[in-house]
């Protein structure tokens, strides 16, 4: 990927545009942040478990242990969704409710559940994407080294052995990952994510392992699923800007395009790690005794789906007096840094810009830009929005309502970003609103909703907001509603 400016806008495509036939509509979660049931029918506690529980971590001290308590309520949920008319539901799967230890046999009571929620779904003509990791490593295997030990990738393999035997059926589109890099670089890095860790070399480390497990699983999954089955990987691509027109900012946005971007897709896309991450890391890690042979071939296994990720751009810069603060770019506050090897680029808050309730810049452009970034730099390779979306203060009106017009608004400019792109040439195969639900939102607990369902956690009602009967609309359409109908 490439760093681009702030100025390229895209060009306008007609309001009445529809999206391609075929395209899907979807909304997606993940297990830990919405399933609850933490400690039913076998489930053993995760490193989100464990790091919830940890003082200080999580704001109010919030876990994952009800969340909005979908593992009780899935039926319920799935109704909600066909009301909405959603096409596609993307899950993910909790490990350590399928294979408590990470290792051996499946827990049987674990994979009932996602096989009753997988065919409650296709009895509501919804199609289920399933993502076999969104962050909640096993505990033990944590204990055992974590993703910076490479026996881990291995350990992945099996699990995706189960879970394909289980829905390899049934489930049409199989991802690896959802976003590895939060999952090394805020996990052992800054520490913000579980486990908590702080240390860069580690980090670098779970990176390869994490690139490797994708590409064991992708092994497992092409013996063991049907051949019209899709597989993907999901990432979050920072869409990364340089401050200025300067050489130094120029390095900088290079620096973070390498070690936030170019980690992943350099070998999963291109089969090698980018000779410039190489070399702004290698006084933290021996690349060449971490890399073994035969590891860039199994990662490079071809995808048959791109998902991307995307909620605001980067802005970076180098300090002319050397010094950064890398700690204030979005991912969550700490004194150690999630860019190794580029602790010194300084982040940036986009002027002029409105915020999120998570004080990210409002910025459409970005998704059209990484859209077309990526499709140029992987000719025929499709790609889906996995997920898009904004957490605002929302509250239920006296009248029982939520009303979100920001959200309507954040959308409708996100989801022209991608007709736009659409329209430039960019395969888009489909787009999944983050989230379905407001659930728990890792370390700032249920303090954020990204949900187009408001919850109400103490009842379990659900509401769903007005931006969820926009979204509603737009898929009957099957196009943008007018600018002027926004709720």
């Amino acid at each position: 990927m490439t760093a681009v400016r702030p100025d390229i806008a895209p060009k306008q495509a007609p309001e009445t545009a529809g999206f391609p036939t075929g395209f899907v509509w979807g909304a997606a979660t993940a297990a830990y942040q919405v399933e609850g049931a933490a400690a039913e029918d076998g489930r053993t506690p995760s490193i989100w478990d464990t790091f919830s529980r940890t003082p200080g971590k999580v704001r109010n001290g919030d876990t994952g242990d009800i969340a909005a308590d979908h593992y009780h309520r899935y039926r319920d949920d799935v109704a909600l969704m066909k009301e909405l008319g959603l096409k596609a539901y993307r899950f993910s799967v909790s490990w350590s409710r399928v294979q408590p230890t990470g290792r051996g046999p499946a827990v049987e009571r674990g994979l009932d559940f996602y096989r009753k929620l997988v065919d409650e779904l296709l009895e509501a003509g919804i199609t289920p994407v399933a993502t076999l990791y969104h962050w909640d490593l096993p505990q033990e295997l944590e204990d055992a080294g974590g993703w910076p030990q490479r026996e881990t990738a291995e350990r992945f393999a099996d699990y995706a052995a189960i879970m394909a035997g289980a829905l390899g059926d049934r489930v049409g589109t199989w991802t690896t990952l959802n976003e590895p890099w939060c999952s090394a670089f805020l996990g052992y890095g800054s520490g913000v994510h579980a486990p908590g860790r702080t240390d860069p070399a580690s980090a670098l480390r779970a990176a390869h392992h994490l690139n490797l497990a994708h590409g064991r699983a992708m092994e497992v999954l092409r013996d063991r699923i049907p051949a019209t089955a899709q597989t993907s990987v999901t990432l979050n691509l920072h869409q990364v800007r340089p401050l200025t027109d300067s050489a130094a900012d120029a390095d900088a946005a290079r620096r973070i395009d390498a070690v936030g971007n170019r980690v992943f897709t350099g070998p999963m896309l291109h089969g090698a790690y980018p000779e410039d991450l190489i070399a702004d890391t290698s006084h933290l890690v021996d690349w060449s005794k971490l890399v073994h042979d035969g590891d860039l071939a199994a990662i490079s296994r071809p995808i048959d789906v791109l998902g991307i990720n995307y909620y605001t751009p980067t802005l970076v810069s180098t300090p002319a007096d050397g010094s950064g603060d890398s700690r204030d770019d979005g991912h969550g506050n700490s004194e150690y840094s999630p860019w190794p090897g580029s602790e010194h680029v300084a982040f940036h808050l986009a002027e002029g810009k409105p915020r999120t309730a998570m004080n990210w810049a409002i910025d459409h452009n970005g998704l059209y830009n990484l859209l077309m970034d990526v499709a140029r730099d992987n000719p025929g390779l499709p790609l889906m929005v996995t997920e898009n979306g904004a957490a605002f203060d929302d509250y239920v009106s006296p009248e029982g309502r939520v009303e979100d017009p920001e959200r309507i608004a954040y959308l409708r400019d996100h989801l022209g970003a991608v007709l736009r792109a659409v329209a430039d040439g960019a395969d888009v195969r489909g787009y999944f609103l983050w989230s379905l639900l407001d659930n728990f939102e890792w370390a700032y607990g249920y303090s954020k909703r990204f949900g187009a369902v408001y919850v109400d956690y103490a009842s379990q009602r659900r509401i769903p907001k007005a931006s969820a009967h926009w979204y509603s609309d737009v898929i009957r359409r099957h196009a943008l509603p007018p600018v002027t109908d926004l709720g």
